[in-house]
């Protein structure tokens, strides 16, 4: 089971809370960048935020080319928990209320009915009314990074989960049997869709995201200079296309589709 997902399964039985939003990304470190102002945000305004990391950030961290097959097994197993410690660091100092590891391996997720229930049975736990995935389609005018497999596997599946399977009552219907009944996800925030309908203001949260990405360590380095630059560059020039100094982009979908 994954990490907090039994404490989620209770508050999902026992209770019903507004104002849930729900962040699926494949790696520790994706939302810091590329929503991290955006989660802060929605946080000090009362939002209770989730992450779901789909992968095991194993494909970050030390140079294991020159290694053994041993040892590289054991340098592996480190940055897998070195990576975890980094996001609920970097989690913390957004305000997001828990961090959900699915496990699945770095650089090998597919878009399988595994993860679509995995993703499905968190949907109907913690039913949020928003959720943050990366884009299922790549746009040339993006750099190549954002093309990862991994980020394309995970917003497919993660907009195969919300829409239709998480409101769907034929969709999965062991999850039924454990009290998980159908959820409907409002809004769906995507972020490096090819175009962009709505803006987040972040300057007054820029600098937590910083302070988050710099929790990274372990894939940037002490001060993250290379990716703060990037950051300031990216966020900046998105926050002059709005007239404010730093934003978010997304395409924000209104889901008014019944199950």
């Amino acid at each position: 089971m994954p990490v907090n997902e039994e404490r989620g399964y209770e508050m999902g039985k026992n209770a019903i809370e507004d104002k849930v939003a729900v962040t699926i990304v494949a790696h520790p470190d994706d939302a810091e960048f590329a929503c991290g102002g955006t989660v802060a945000k929605w946080a000090r305004e009362g939002w209770r935020v989730v992450y779901i990391i789909c992968t095991d950030g194993s494909g970050g961290g030390p140079e294991a080319g020159s290694l053994s097959r041993e040892a590289r097994a054991q340098v592996r197993q480190q940055v897998v928990k070195t990576r975890e410690e980094e996001q609920r660091r970097a989690g913390d100092l957004l305000g997001v209320a828990e961090v959900i590891f699915l496990g699945h391996p770095d650089g090998q997720l597919q878009v399988t009915e595994e993860i679509q229930r995995q993703l499905v049975r968190l949907l109907r736990i913690y039913r949020p009314q928003r959720v943050i995935i990366p884009s299922p389609t790549f746009s040339w005018k993006h750099p190549l990074w954002v093309a990862h497999p991994d980020h394309l596997a995970t917003g497919e599946a993660a907009l195969r989960a919300i829409y239709p399977a998480a409101q769907n009552p034929w969709a999965f219907p062991s999850l039924e049997n454990e009290g998980l009944h159908p959820h409907k996800v409002s809004e769906i925030y995507v972020m490096f869709a090819p175009e962009s309908n709505h803006a987040v203001d972040i300057s007054e949260t820029f600098a937590a995201k910083e302070a988050a990405l710099r929790a990274h360590k372990s894939q940037f380095g002490e001060e993250a200079t290379e990716m703060i630059a990037l950051m300031h560059e990216w966020d900046g020039t998105c926050g002059k296309r709005h007239g404010v100094r730093f934003a978010e982009e997304y395409f924000v979908i209104q889901n008014t589709l019944a199950g």
